[in-house]
């Protein structure tokens, strides 16, 4: 099957009228209104090769830039070769979990995400990833379009530090029931936060309200919805920029370690199911098995379940439209108890001398434990599961990604030692922790996918995208096979093309 965005049938139109995913002009006006107002703010776009393989970035791009700060030279740090600093790295940063730790033979490479500039979580690159094909196709106009930015959390706050600083007003939406800490950077951010950032019903599973809301403002043609759900650039951005991140941290671990590791596997949350769609270039590249993952609160792919969970940014209850289902080995689902208790056990001073003194974890990797959100202790989990499910062994590396770090959550933090260890975490808390959430990772709810499991759960999205959000039959169904994605990836040389003649016709001033 092959995949073009220009033609008459129902493919081609639904990806570029409906999905935005175009490969030409399709506005010169909204076009040379934002090259006019990115030639005013001396905003310059990187391309997605230089956003995957940074090295040859001038630096002066970036200057004296603060990378918390609404700069728009912060561009050019959306990419994974950050260190805490903003300063470029040779490597992106990462911590080589031991058996200590873990529990399994296998390493677990898990590679940081709050390096990125402005939200200190790497979503900024799938709001990057979104919006500037957007711009450089002529499509989204910021002098008249407001961006709107559906998520759980780090999305909307990505979108709305890229709508900022390429001068365009954002929303952003997203459930009540987040932590504090985002809605404190929204804050911030939003220039009205009162009209710009929208609560909807709920927490994680809530994303139907999310949609509605969306749809909702979609009749305001003024507003610009993009639903990282069915955005493709999200998962074109994360195949190409993540993936070869994730691959070059892994050659750098193999050589490091002396040993002829092979990447066996690659775990992720699906959220959005842009992230996982690194597991796609990974399982081309290295053979690696995807493994989706979830809460076991509201086991979706694992048995069509639903249900509430506190593992934020992995908003779930459907299968997002860009997650390639076929393409996926493993699900395994995990409980918002273990992620909880291990974020206290993680962010505590007993917590961490437990693990040293008892298990003889070391200070080096003690000292990265900060930087594990909710979803990356999930996300690790998962990989332990997957080695004991797969019989991995020393030999078989497993990599994921801390989408963010414990800053973002000391509100839940709050919580939970409230909840669960009457407002306190002792020692003997961080044993039962230990012995429940991490001695004996269980395998229970993980699942080695067979042909009928894909179609199962590829079919459970006919539901929201065919009956509910309108998306074409024939798309819909085209996902199905691999040609599909693959088609799709041409996409990304095309618009870094673009990319480069709308630099240029800015710095020109046409």
């Amino acid at each position: 099957m092959t995949v073009s965005t220009t033609g008459t049938d129902p493919i081609a139109h639904a990806l570029e009228n409906q999905f935005g995913l175009a490969d030409r002009v399709v506005d010169e006006a909204s076009l040379a209104n934002s090259v006019a107002r990115f030639r005013e703010r001396g905003i310059v776009l990187p391309t997605f090769a230089q956003l995957a393989d940074p090295s040859g970035i001038d630096q002066a791009l970036v200057g004296d830039a603060d990378k918390n700060g609404p700069d728009a030279r912060n561009l050019w740090r959306v990419h994974w070769y950050n260190d805490l600093a903003g300063s470029r790295v040779g490597v992106p940063d990462h911590v080589v979990l031991p058996s200590s730790i873990t529990g399994v033979e296998s390493p677990i490479i898990v590679v940081f995400g709050d390096r990125f500039p402005m939200i200190t979580a790497h979503k900024v690159l799938a709001a990057y990833a979104c919006l500037a094909p957007r711009v450089v196709t002529g499509q989204f106009d910021p002098t008249r379009h407001r961006a709107i930015w559906p998520s759980t959390g780090n999305y909307a706050r990505g979108g709305i530090a890229i709508s900022r600083i390429m001068a365009s007003r954002g929303v952003a939406i997203l459930p009540a029931g987040m932590s504090q800490e985002r809605f404190d950077w929204l804050d911030r951010w939003c220039e009205n936060p009162a009209a710009d950032v929208i609560r909807t019903v709920g927490t994680e599973s809530n994303v139907k309200e999310i949609y509605d809301a969306c749809n909702e403002l979609a009749k305001d043609p003024g507003n610009f919805i993009l639903n990282q759900f069915c955005e493709f650039g999200n998962h074109l951005g994360h195949f190409e920029v993540t993936g070869r991140a994730l691959s070059h941290v892994f050659e750098h671990v193999r050589a490091s370690s002396g040993r002829d590791l092979r990447l066996a596997a690659f775990t992720s949350a699906t959220g959005s199911a842009g992230t996982i769609a690194a597991g796609d270039r990974l399982k081309r590249d290295h053979g690696t098995r995807i493994v989706a993952v979830e809460a076991l609160e509201c086991p979706t792919m694992l048995e069509n379940g639903f249900g509430e969970h506190n593992i934020q940014g992995i908003g779930d209850k459907h299968i997002p439209l860009i997650h390639n289902v076929m393409n996926t080995d493993v699900v395994v689902a995990v409980s918002d108890r273990s992620t909880d208790q291990l974020y206290a056990m993680f962010n505590s001073d007993d917590g961490l001398g437990f693990l040293a003194d008892r298990r003889g974890v070391p200070q080096r990797v003690l000292a990265t434990l900060q930087h594990f959100g909710l979803s990356a202790i999930c996300n690790v989990l998962a990989a332990i599961s997957t080695a004991k499910e797969l019989g991995l062994g020393a030999d078989d590396a497993i990599v994921t990604v801390a989408t963010d770090g414990a800053a973002l959550y000391p509100s839940e933090y709050t919580k939970i030692t409230a909840r669960d260890f009457g407002g306190g975490f002792t020692n003997l808390d961080a044993a039962q922790v230990w012995g429940e959430h991490l001695a004996n990772v269980t395998t229970a709810h993980t699942l080695e996918l067979t042909e009928r499991d894909k179609n199962r759960i590829f079919n459970l999205g006919y539901y929201t995208w065919v009956e509910q959000q309108g998306t074409p039959f024939e798309l819909f169904e085209a996902r199905r096979h691999q040609s599909f994605w693959e088609d799709l990836r041409r996409l990304l040389p095309v618009w870094d093309d673009m990319i480069g003649e709308f630099n240029s016709r800015v710095a020109a001033g046409a």
